[in-house]
């Protein structure tokens, strides 16, 4: 099988003479040029720790793919930090940046006709991002993630960032001072990794582990361990065997394989933000999947993991405690792993489950005699508030059912003005709204005012509804993708300060209690807001993006 053949449009024949001269203006050997072309998508930037130390990581990864007898190319694209722009416009950027990602490397992979794809991700949208263009692409490829941060330490305590969010509400309610405050921050975050627990991007990770497209040992192993460097390494002498094989995407990402990596995130007790991911993801393979399959498949799916922002442990506590193949080996014993799934190991992830080797007496992944809940993490709430769905996770919250008067907000910074000045009281039912994909543009996260929540006391007797997103630090009784969003016409729009909503997470319900004669009058009279932007990319991403629960994509 001849390895090169799509990077042979560039380089071979009397006619690829200028392509070639300019391939070696950069340094490549003959040689090089006529092995196969290994693109390496790299989400480096400085602008978080997230991925700030993937310029190291690939340099490692290229010297792999070199030993293997192929050619690295190496590309960038952009990222956004979600928890750095938090609670700014500029969170707006994040969600939009999915579409960028997946969208630039999908560009330059098509314009160079790279054989093989090593798409390095760190943070939260560079993970779904990168792993969107995989699909498009359909070469053999793989998604090689940089990893968790370790977590800080205070105290003789764990810390991550979801700390410092939280801080930021007791300080302001003067639950601690200003120098324990400072303290949080200084020690949250040591080094370079995503954010530790199982937020956004380490659910993200597990979910494409236990999906297929990335290699489950790697992934899983924290930015700055020293088994990293190894790890980056190895991918070389994997991309070629995924090039020999063929072993492309289309193969890997199926409905079933989606299917492990959704009770992979209800597992483990992951973000909510996977839910707009993977529905993105299946949009791109065209596989038929609906907002509700999440609450089916939660529905049967144990919660084990005793994971931060719900629980008491890390990422690297997982790693630490046996990594992802303990939780595939869980899966496989509850009955809920699809085990002929094939994975870019060569193996499949019932093979790589049975090679898991368990920490004894760990206490990070509780057995499936003794689960966290009997249900997933993970459940799609429906009513004349939200017909189209939204999504609740119910990771570490214990409140089945709520109801309580509304405090409508028009955007995040006025809820945020209002908790900041303790203006919401014990059973009070913020309203965010006008932040959906079409409305924010951008659909933005609400964890400085869910953390704030949280640090003020007011975590277990206050609920949230919102048609934008939560971070995956995010815990207590909120909901968000609320479709249809407000901008978009949707029944959110209507609701009116003081109206009783009521949260019945055992009958799946989200309602506002108001009769559906008044919910028609109200939306009868209600007028679309002017566009936030109206030139440039929110603006454009404003026009084209679709509904959460279609997974907010734009093609």
């Amino acid at each position: 099988m001849k390895l090169n053949k799509r990077s042979a449009v560039i380089t071979e024949g009397p006619s690829r003479a200028p392509a070639r001269a300019m391939l070696k203006a950069m340094g490549l050997t003959d040689k090089e040029i006529h092995q196969p072309m290994v693109g390496i998508a790299n989400t480096w930037i400085e602008t978080m720790p997230c991925n700030f130390h993937l310029r190291r990581l690939s340099e490692k990864v290229k010297e792999g793919v070199r030993k293997a007898g192929a050619t690295p190319i190496e590309f960038n694209t952009i990222a956004i930090s979600d928890g750095i722009t938090m609670g700014t416009e500029g969170m707006k950027t994040s969600l939009i940046s999915r579409e960028v990602i997946a969208d630039s490397i999908e560009l330059v992979a098509r314009g160079h006709y790279f054989d093989a794809i090593i798409a390095i991700s760190g943070c939260d949208k560079t993970i779904p991002g990168t792993v969107m263009a995989l699909a498009r692409l359909d070469v053999p490829s793989l998604m090689f993630y940089g990893g968790s941060i370790y977590p800080g330490r205070l105290d003789g305590r764990d810390l991550t960032i979801q700390d410092v969010f939280e801080a930021v509400g007791a300080y302001s309610a003067g639950r601690i001072t200003e120098k324990q405050f400072c303290a949080i921050e200084n020690k949250a975050c040591p080094n370079a990794g995503a954010c530790g627990g199982q937020f956004t991007a380490n659910t993200m990770s597990i979910a494409f582990s236990l999906m297929g497209i990335s290699p489950i040992w790697m992934n899983e192993i924290p930015a700055m361990d020293p088994k990293k460097d190894k790890a980056c390494i190895d991918t070389g002498a994997l991309i070629m065997e995924l090039l020999k094989k063929d072993l492309r995407p289309s193969k890997i990402i199926t409905r079933k394989s989606i299917e492990n990596a959704i009770v992979s995130v209800c597992m483990t007790g992951g973000s909510t933000n996977a839910v707009l991911h993977l529905l993105a993801l299946a949009h791109e393979m065209g596989i038929k999947l609906e907002i509700e399959d999440f609450d089916k498949i939660s529905s049967k799916t144990p919660l084990l993991g005793d994971l931060k922002p719900g629980g008491r442990y890390v990422a690297s506590d997982l790693y630490h405690a046996g990594g992802f193949r303990i939780v595939a080996q869980r899966m496989k014993e509850a009955g809920v792993l699809h085990e002929n799934c094939m994975t870019v190991t060569g193996k499949t992830i019932g093979q790589e489950a049975a090679s898991g080797k368990e920490v004894r007496g760990q206490k990070v992944l509780m057995p499936l005699s003794a689960p966290l809940k009997a249900t997933g993490g993970i459940v799609i709430l429906k009513g004349n508030i939200a017909p189209e769905g939204c999504v609740l996770k119910v990771a570490g919250e214990k409140r089945l059912v709520h109801e309580g008067p509304a405090r409508v907000f028009e955007c995040e910074e006025d809820a945020f003005e209002a908790v900041k000045k303790r203006r919401i009281k014990a059973g009070d039912t913020v309203i965010i709204r006008y932040e959906g994909p079409k409305g924010g543009p951008g659909m933005r996260e609400m964890l400085g005012v869910t953390a704030a929540l949280v640090g003020e006391g007011l975590g277990e007797t206050v609920a949230l509804l919102t048609d934008g997103r939560f971070s995956g630090a995010t815990h207590g009784l909120m909901a968000g993708h609320v479709a249809p969003e407000a901008a978009d016409g949707g029944p959110i729009a209507a609701v009116r300060e003081g109206d009783i909503i009521r949260f019945d997470i055992p009958k799946r319900r989200i309602d506002v209690l108001v009769t559906a004669k008044e919910l028609k009058v109200r939306m009868k009279n209600w007028k679309a807001p002017k566009p936030r932007y109206t030139s440039g990319v929110m603006a454009k991403y404003a026009k084209l993006v679709s509904s959460a629960s279609k997974g907010a994509v734009t093609g």
